[in-house]
């Protein structure tokens, strides 16, 4: 998840939950204005009835009269029972149906003298009244239907606001927060351009000294250091390999001309042609640390042109020949190519020379019979040469450094090298997209597999 969709969550949910609190505190704060104010209405109802009998002369006759008058008053399906001393019926607002209550009720009067129950429906709110030296049990109840429908009303608004403001604000978040984060999705395409041959490129700055104008001078500052040391070692790698190559061919040429004399003794001669081989195998080294220094993987692919693998293949076995010349090869195409197969895929031929050039050493040195097998397979998606070898197998435990810089197996014991070949050869192939793989399908077998993706 981007950082912009993080932080409009973020504060899409705390504002949810935060809504959310504020609505339910004014639901249940209104929920009790509305009982209280109910239950105060029947109060002044129950001290209106009251004092009705304190002043009435002869209630029984007067009441139905009283109440018809101020019935704009009465509270909504009102219900008024009145008993005397006795708990004995003297009037009641119901005329229609049999008259009910609640006997038990009227003997906690006794203790209580005031009682409200909200829990019952309709509400109740009954009081223990002395008026004119009697007692008297006043007992009403109603329904509080128009409070009722108003917190419903309340309830309806409150969750059609809270859906609407949650939206609203996981809108809005998310754009406020698509705004303020532009410069920074703007530094990240600038700083994706950067790539090693465009070290000197420079962020653009603003005047403001915001976070973001801070780190893209930051940025820009360690860019400058990269593209120094980057320039140095770069430089220093080309000066090197391209000083070093011409007294290394003066060497190779030299030695070629001394072992053409009759006069050394076999000792002599072997110790000269391995000189001769070090030489050729310091000159192929020098050769491919010069090459790549040329060349970046991220725009590599601008200069590719249309290869025949089957032509660089020839040419790497001759430059190998000619330190190995007992080194034989055997040449394969497998009947599962392709029959529009052309055996072509997109490089830079000198570069993948070099990668033949490698295997090719690696198989003449460590092989048993001298002899290296290629073996081509051509889909429509891929080009694969297989690099096959007999010789001792490298162990499990060595596979996974195998294409580490200066590792060197078990196997290369009291055999010259520098333990970069491999890593040279992967390197390369990342540069075309491919890879490399090796494999021991057999006992005494080894089988590097290059797979080139025709799609690139």
């Amino acid at each position: 998840m981007s950082l912009k969709r993080k932080i409009a969550l973020t504060i899409s949910i705390a504002f949810s939950l935060l809504f959310a609190m504020v609505m339910a505190v004014i639901y249940l704060s209104f929920n009790d204005f509305r009982r209280d104010e109910f239950k105060e209405r029947f109060r002044q109802r129950l001290e209106f009835t009251s004092h009705f009998i304190s002043k009435s002369k002869d209630f029984e006759e007067e009441a139905p009269i009283f109440f018809n008058e101020n019935s704009d008053n009465i509270l909504l399906n009102e219900t008024i029972l009145i008993f005397n001393s006795e708990k004995e019926l003297i009037y009641s607002t119901i005329k229609d149906r049999n008259v009910t209550w609640d006997s038990a009720l009227l003997k906690e009067l006794d203790e209580k003298k005031i009682i409200y129950t909200e829990k019952t429906v309709p509400e109740i709110y009954a009081a223990l009244r002395n008026i004119n030296g009697e007692n008297y049990y006043i007992l009403t109840s109603a329904l509080d239907t128009n409070g009722k429908s108003k917190l419903e009303y309340l309830k309806y608004l409150l969750i059609t606001a809270y859906v609407m403001s949650t939206l609203l604000i996981g809108f809005f978040s998310y754009y406020f927060m698509g705004q303020f984060l532009r410069p920074l999705e703007d530094l990240n395409t600038e700083i994706s351009e950067v790539t090693a041959h465009k070290l000197t490129t420079q962020i653009p700055v603003q005047e403001s000294d915001d976070e973001i104008n801070v780190l893209a001078k930051s940025f820009n500052t360690m860019i400058a250091r990269l593209d120094d040391v980057f320039q140095s070692q770069k430089d220093f790698t080309a000066s090197a390999s391209h000083e070093i190559r011409t007294p290394i061919t003066r060497m190779a040429f030299q030695l070629e001309n001394l072992i053409k004399f009759e006069e050394h003794s076999p000792e002599t001669l072997t110790s000269l042609k391995q000189i001769q081989k070090d030489v050729y195998q310091l000159s192929d080294l020098t050769n491919s640390l010069l090459l790549l220094t040329k060349f970046d993987k991220e725009n590599i692919q601008s200069i590719y042109e249309e290869v025949r693998i089957d032509e660089v293949i020839f040419e790497a076995f001759e430059a190998v020949e000619k330190s190995y010349p007992s080194l034989k090869l055997d040449f394969l195409i497998s009947e599962d190519t392709s029959e529009n197969g052309l055996l072509t895929i997109s490089g830079i031929q000198s570069l993948l020379v070099i990668v033949f050039i490698n295997l090719f050493k690696n198989a003449a040195v460590y092989s048993d019979d001298e002899e290296v097998d290629v073996l081509i397979t051509e889909t429509n998606d891929q080009l694969t040469v297989d690099v096959i070898s007999r010789g001792n197998t490298i162990p499990e435990e060595e596979q996974a450094k195998l294409f580490e810089a200066f590792m060197r197996g078990n196997n290369s014991q009291n055999i010259s090298g520098s333990g970069l070949g491999l890593r040279i050869v992967k390197r390369i192939l990342e540069y075309h997209g491919a890879e490399i793989i090796y494999s021991s399908p057999a006992e005494q077998t080894n089988t590097f597999s290059i797979i080139f993706n025709k799609q690139i």
